[in-house]
């Protein structure tokens, strides 16, 4: 069972973003730094910036489409992809869309032996096991570090996505629901087999998500 906490970071500045990473590493395993909350020309200065701490750091370039910031072209984006494969982040998150769609992108990133975290989001439901269970399978044809996060609305739709973990032997799975009613797969995602759970530093990144003193504080309770 991991006890690991990850801290989504989303600032507009450089500066804001790089100050927040620091206050969350000192207490935080790891953190995600969402570069689409930046100016895309800033983003080269904040990986040389952030560059010593960044094998702790899961690095994020949400487009729109995919619930980000990242306003720009998908070009442009996959560019952006490919820089900062080359700091060598602990994780690079990509979307399994974009990885299914830009099979090149796919390739530099091996040849790069990049971290590669497969993330799928559904911002509206929870699909049924089977189809949740079929797209875990497709993801881990990418990478054996495999992200699936629904929008729970009953408890129903939390115990169907965390079902996921039964007959999961790997550590490299990270299942879990957005929302009030997904609360609750964000603490137990870690008593399943998820290598971390993702937390704040007090104002919520995405919906439902706990602030990195909250999870501390639950951990402590469930020793």
């Amino acid at each position: 069972m991991a006890s690991k906490t990850c801290v989504s970071i989303g600032a507009f500045s450089v500066a804001k973003l790089v100050a927040e990473m620091k206050t969350a590493l000192r207490r935080s395993d790891y953190a995600e730094l969402r570069l689409d909350f930046l100016n895309p020309s800033h983003v080269p200065t904040c990986l040389n910036l952030v560059k010593p701490y960044l094998r702790r750091c899961v690095c994020t370039l949400r487009p729109k489409s995919e619930g980000g910031k990242f306003s720009g072209s998908e070009q442009e984006r996959i560019s952006i992809l490919k820089l900062i494969a080359e700091y060598n982040p602990y994780l690079l998150d990509v979307e399994y869309n974009a990885l299914r769609k830009n099979k090149g992108l796919f390739q530099y990133l091996k040849k790069a032996r990049t971290n590669i975290l497969v993330s799928w989001h559904d911002f509206t439901k929870t699909p049924s096991e089977q189809t949740l269970r079929s797209m875990a399978k497709k993801m881990s044809k990418f990478s054996k570090n495999v992200k699936i996060v629904t929008t729970a609305k009953t408890i129903g739709d939390t115990l169907r996505v965390l079902n996921l973990y039964r007959g999961n032997s790997s550590k490299n799975l990270i299942v879990f629901a957005m929302g009030d009613y997904g609360r609750m797969s964000r603490i137990l995602c870690t008593r399943l087999g998820s290598p971390f759970t993702y937390v704040s530093l007090g104002k919520p990144v995405a919906p439902g998500q706990f602030s990195l003193d909250e999870m501390k504080s639950i951990f402590q309770l469930q020793k």
